[in-house]
C-alpha cells in the first residue's frame, strides 16, 4: 500500500460517519439544550450584525461585524463553490437539503463556540485578545493537553486548508480562465496576503470587513440574477431538492445514505460548524456578553449555508432541467459541473468569470481568515517570539501552494482539518452547562433592553 493511499484511508476513516454523526449529533443536543434558539433569535442576531455594540468600554481587539467577517472569510470558500458541486454529482440535488439541515444545527454549534471562545478568553503579553477552544479546554475542562493537541492540528491544517489548498484553486482558476501562470498567480497571491497579515488581527480585522462583504455581495448577486432569468424553473428545482432528498433517486447508485453522507460532510465542510475555527476570531471581538456575541457568530452558518450554497445548489439544479444546458452539464464533475451549469444559465456566456472570480476572492479571503487562526495556535504553543516566523513561513507556503501539485496535501489537509474537531467537540460537550448558564443571563440582558427601548417610545 502506497503512502497516497494510506492517507487517503485514514482521511475517509476521520471524515467517516462516526465524525458526521459527532459533529451533527453535539448540534443537535445543544440544540435541544438551548431550547432551539438558533431559529427563535436569528432576526435578534441578524440586526446584531450591523449594530454596535452598548457598552463602548468593552474589551475586544476588533468590532463584532469585523470578527464575523474575519471568520466568514475562513468559512466562505472554495466548499461553496466545488464542495456543493462535488456534493450535487455525488449525491444528487438532495444532498443540498441535508446541507441546510446540517446548517440549522450548526448554528448551535458555532453559537457554543463563541460563547466559549468569550467566556475562557484572555490577553496576552501585547494585550492583545487569545481565545478559541484551546483555552477553553484549558480553563473550562481543565484538560490542557487537549488544548495542545487542538492548537497543533489547527496551525499544521492552517499551512494545508488554509492556505495552499487554497492559493492552489486560485492559481487554477485563474490559469483556466485567464491564461496566467501559476507562478505569477503565487507571486500576487503571496505579497497580497503578506501585506494584510504581517499587520495583525487588526489589519486583517479591516481587510476582510472589506473583502467579504464585497465578495459575498457579488457573488450572490450575479446568482440571484441568473435565478430571477430563470424564474420560472425555481419552484421545479426546490421540488426536485425536497424529493430526492428522500428517495436518492440521483445519487449515485441511487442510495439515501449516499444522499445524507455527502449532503452532511460538504455541509460540515462549507460553514466549519464543530471544528473550533471560528471561535478563534470570535474570542478577539468587541462585546459585552459571550453571549451577543455567540448570536453573531451563528449568523456565519446562516450566511455560508443557507445563503451562499444554496444559489450554488439552485443554479445546479435548474441546470440539469434546462433544454440545452442539461446536456452540457451531464457527466462533469464537482468544479467544473459548477462552472458549466453558471455558463450555460448566464447571459452573455459570463457565467465562467462569475465563478472564477468568486473562487478567487472566496479561497483569498480564506488564507487570511486560516492565517489568524495558525497565528493564535501557535503563540499558544510557542509564545509570541516565534509570530513572525509563523507569518512569514505562511506567505512563503501561499507562494509554493499555488505552483505545486496538491492531491496528497489535500488529504492530509482534510485530514487534520478532521482532527481539529475532536478535542472541540469534547469541550462544547462537557461545557454546554456553561453555554446555557451564560444564554440565560444574556437572555434576561435583552429582556431589560427590549423594556428600555419600549420605555422610549412610550
Amino acid at each position: 500500500m502506497d503512502f497516497d493511499t494510506i492517507i487517503s484511508t485514514v482521511n475517509g476513516f476521520v471524515w467517516g460517519p462516526y465524525m458526521q454523526i459527532l459533529l451533527v449529533g453535539t448540534g443537535i443536543f445543544l440544540t435541544i439544550r438551548l431550547g432551539f434558539m438558533q431559529i427563535t433569535s436569528l432576526p435578534y442576531a441578524l440586526k446584531q450584525v450591523f449594530t454596535k455594540n452598548p457598552d463602548k468600554s468593552a474589551e475586544g481587539d476588533i468590532s463584532q461585524f469585523q470578527s464575523l467577517m474575519t471568520a466568514l472569510s475562513a468559512t466562505i470558500g472554495t466548499g461553496n463553490i466545488v464542495g456543493v458541486g462535488t456534493a450535487f454529482v455525488v449525491g444528487g440535488p438532495g444532498a443540498i437539503f441535508w446541507m441546510w439541515l446540517t446548517a440549522v444545527f450548526g448554528m448551535a454549534t458555532k453559537y457554543a463556540e463563541a460563547v466559549l471562545a468569550v467566556k475562557y478568553r484572555s490577553k496576552d503579553r501585547k494585550g492583545d485578545m487569545a481565545g478559541g477552544p484551546m483555552y477553553y479546554l484549558e480553563k473550562g475542562v481543565k484538560c490542557k493537553w487537549l488544548g495542545v493537541a487542538f492548537a497543533l492540528f489547527a496551525v499544521c491544517a492552517s499551512y494545508g486548508i488554509g492556505n495552499m489548498t487554497q492559493t492552489n484553486s486560485i492559481a487554477d482558476a485563474t490559469q483556466a480562465t485567464f491564461g496566467i501562470s501559476p507562478v505569477i498567480t503565487g507571486v500576487v497571491v503571496a505579497v497580497l496576503v503578506a501585506i494584510v497579515i504581517l499587520g495583525g488581527i487588526q489589519s486583517i480585522g479591516k481587510v476582510t470587513g472589506i473583502v467579504v462583504p464585497v465578495m459575498a455581495v457579488f457573488y450572490i448577486g450575479c446568482g440571484m440574477i441568473i435565478l430571477l432569468l430563470n424564474i420560472d424553473m425555481i419552484i421545479p428545482a426546490f421540488e426536485i431538492v425536497f424529493s430526492d432528498a428522500f428517495t436518492g433517486k440521483a445519487a449515485a447508485g441511487g442510495a439515501l445514505g449516499t444522499v445524507i453522507r455527502y449532503g452532511v460532510a460538504r455541509g460540515v465542510f462549507s460553514n466549519e460548524a464543530g471544528l473550533g475555527s471560528a471561535p478563534i476570531a470570535a474570542a478577539a471581538a468587541k462585546t459585552d456578553y459571550a453571549s451577543r456575541q455567540g448570536l453573531v457568530s451563528m449568523t456565519g452558518t446562516f450566511i455560508d449555508t443557507i445563503i451562499v450554497c444554496t444559489i450554488t445548489g439552485l443554479v445546479l439544479t435548474i441546470a440539469t432541467i434546462t433544454p440545452g444546458v442539461e446536456d452540457t452539464v451531464a457527466g462533469l464533475d464537482g468544479a467544473t459541473r459548477t462552472v458549466a451549469s453558471f455558463h450555460g444559465l448566464a447571459p452573455f456566456n459570463v457565467g465562467q468569470y462569475v465563478v472564477t472570480i468568486g473562487l478567487i476572492f472566496f479561497a483569498y479571503s480564506t488564507v487570511l481568515g486560516w492565517s489568524y487562526y495558525g497565528d493564535r495556535c501557535f503563540e499558544y504553543l510557542f509564545g509570541d517570539k516565534g509570530i513572525v516566523f509563523y507569518r512569514w513561513s505562511f506567505v512563503i507556503v501561499a507562494f509554493l501552494g499555488a505552483t505545486a501539485k496538491l492531491e496528497v496535501v489535500w488529504n492530509i489537509a482534510d485530514t487534520l482539518n478532521g482532527c481539529m474537531a475532536v478535542p472541540n467537540l469534547i469541550g462544547l460537550l462537557l461545557l454546554s452547562g456553561v453555554v446555557v448558564r451564560e444564554t440565560k443571563v444574556f437572555n434576561h440582558v435583552r429582556k431589560k433592553e427590549k423594556e428600555g427601548k419600549s420605555k422610549l417610545h412610550c
